[in-house]
């Protein structure tokens, strides 16, 4: 960043930040897990280098009465990693593009928090390559445009985020 515009990255101890390795903390209804996330860094660290950013956008999905949900009409080849264990990463895609859930809840629920937006904080130059664009408040502004930035896709569909590995949630 240049300017007088302080650095976020920077100001992070990053030796403190630890993953969210309890499975129980994800095990929760969808709608808690996702006012919580709010604030935590979502980081994804892959061979060329380490992005993370600041969560600042969620959205539940709840296994019951919810049409918008993906695991509204019960368990199918492409949604299966939303019947799975919490803390597992649910990725699909739509219009050509990919989105991460997180999910949560026990297991065979179906239930996930969609993560809608993230403040990029470091690897931006990264993502900026990989979204093709130089604004940064346009990098990972909405959920199809933080996978691309920080590279998610159907790989990663089923990751266990606990592992703390590849990708994960962290917090100080």
């Amino acid at each position: 960043m240049a300017g007088n515009i302080p650095d976020p990255a920077k100001s992070l101890d990053w030796d403190r930040l630890r993953p969210l390795r309890r499975r129980t903390w994800f095990a929760r209804p969808p709608e808690q897990v996702a006012q919580e996330l709010l604030g935590m860094l979502l980081i994804r660290a892959d061979s060329t280098c380490v992005c993370a950013g600041r969560i600042v956008e969620t959205e539940a999905y709840l296994a019951a009465n919810d049409p918008a949900c993906h695991a509204a009409r019960g368990p199918t080849r492409k949604n299966a990693s939303m019947f799975g264990p919490a803390g597992h990463a649910y990725v699909y895609a739509i219009h050509s593009r990919w989105c991460m859930n997180v999910v949560t809840e026990r297991e065979g629920s179906g239930s996930a928090v969609l993560v809608r937006a993230i403040e990029p904080l470091t690897g931006i130059e990264r993502m900026a390559e990989r979204r093709g664009i130089g604004d940064p408040l346009l990098l990972t502004r909405g959920p199809a445009r933080l996978c691309e930035a920080l590279g998610i896709d159907r790989e990663l569909d089923g990751w266990d985020l606990t592992r703390g590995e590849k990708i994960g949630r962290a917090h100080v």
